[in-house]
């Protein structure tokens, strides 16, 4: 049996200076929300992924990418295929108005955007990628950046 092919994502978990995170909401499978990002396009690493995506998504000004804090692998259905996906996290520090939907050029189904606190997150009945989204953040807080990324579910 051939393994699916590999889709790589970078993604970003985006937080201001009031501790919230930036999710977005897709109305696939049910509903979720995510943090922002997406695959990688030929040629390029994650951090020029993320930089991409979050322009495209968010019309993101020029926000600085901090460190790896996690990575997921996992296989799931993209576009009706399967896929051997590998996701890293990158934590980016920003405000609200680092990010203007009129500059956004590929919205992706993005159904809302919405700042959330750890508070809110941990107590939501709403499905949220990754799992362990709330730990991670509530670490990252707590303790800065991890020495080598954590592994996500």
């Amino acid at each position: 049996m051939t393994p699916p092919p590999l889709r790589e994502a970078a993604r970003a978990v985006v937080l201001d200076t009031g501790q919230r995170v930036l999710l977005l909401r897709y109305d696939e499978d049910s509903g979720f929300w995510a943090t922002p990002g997406g695959r990688l396009e030929l040629g390029e690493d994650y951090p020029a992924a993320l930089r991409r995506e979050l322009t495209e998504e968010l019309g993101a000004a020029d926000v600085p990418l901090g460190a790896q804090l996690a990575e997921r692998r996992l296989h799931h259905p993209v576009a009706g295929h399967w896929v051997r996906q590998v996701e890293k996290y990158f934590l980016v520090c920003a405000e609200a108005t680092d990010f203007a939907a009129d500059r956004a050029t590929q919205t992706d189904n993005i159904r809302e955007s919405r700042w959330w606190t750890l508070t809110e997150l941990r107590d939501t009945g709403e499905t949220v990628y990754p799992l362990g989204l709330a730990g991670l953040i509530a670490d990252v807080l707590r303790n800065g950046a991890p020495k080598q990324p954590t592994t996500l579910n």
